[in-house]
C-alpha cells in the first residue's frame, strides 16, 4: 500500500486529468495574454516530475529537453496536446515505481541531486509538486471558462471515496 502522502499525489493527478477532459487540442493551444497555454502547462508539469522524481531521485533522464522546453522561466511555446499528454503519461508511469517506494521516513531524507542535498525533503518536494498541480488546476479551468466552455467539472472531486485522509 501507498504511503498516504502518495496517494493524495495520485489523486490530485486524476483531478488534473479530470480538469482536461473534453478540451480540443485547439483550445488547448490557445493563448491568453502572457499566460502560457494548457498544452504547454500539461508540459510543464510533467517537467516538474520527471525533474524531482527522475533526474534527481533516480538519475534517470527519460526526456533530454524538458527542462529547455518546459522547465521552470522556460519561453512560451504551443505545443501539441497529444504530445505534451504522452509526455506526461511517460513521465509519470516512470516516477510511480518510485513513489511507491516511499515510507514517512522516507519523506524525511534529503532528495539529492547528483548526490548533493537539493535544501528539501522528498516529502517537501511531494507537496510542492502536488500544491504545483492545484495551482494549475485553477488556473486551466479558469483559461477554459474564459474560453466558454461550459460543464467543467468542479473541485475537489470525491476525495472521500477515492483518498480519504489515513494516518500514515
Amino acid at each position: 500500500m501507498a504511503h498516504p502522502l502518495v496517494d493524495q499525489f495520485r489523486f490530485t493527478r486524476r483531478e488534473w486529468l479530470r480538469g482536461l477532459q473534453g478540451i480540443s487540442a485547439e483550445d488547448a493551444a490557445r493563448h491568453l495574454g502572457p499566460m502560457n497555454c494548457i498544452s504547454w502547462t500539461v508540459g510543464h508539469l510533467a517537467w516538474h516530475e520527471h525533474r524531482y522524481w527522475l533526474e534527481r531521485a533516480q538519475g534517470l533522464v527519460l526526456a533530454p529537453d524538458i527542462n529547455g522546453l518546459y522547465g521552470y522561466g522556460a519561453p512560451m511555446g504551443t505545443p501539441a496536446l497529444d504530445e505534451t499528454l504522452d509526455l506526461w503519461q511517460r513521465v509519470t508511469q516512470a516516477a510511480d515505481p518510485f513513489l511507491d517506494t516511499l515510507t514517512t521516513q522516507t519523506l524525511q531524507q534529503d532528495l539529492l541531486h547528483k548526490g548533493q542535498p537539493v535544501g528539501q525533503s522528498i516529502g517537501s518536494a511531494l507537496q510542492r509538486v502536488l500544491y504545483h498541480y492545484w495551482y494549475h488546476i485553477g488556473e486551466i479551468q479558469a483559461v477554459r471558462q474564459v474560453l466558454g466552455h461550459a460543464g467543467l467539472p468542479e473541485y475537489v472531486g470525491d476525495i472521500e471515496a477515492e483518498a480519504p485522509y489515513r494516518p500514515a
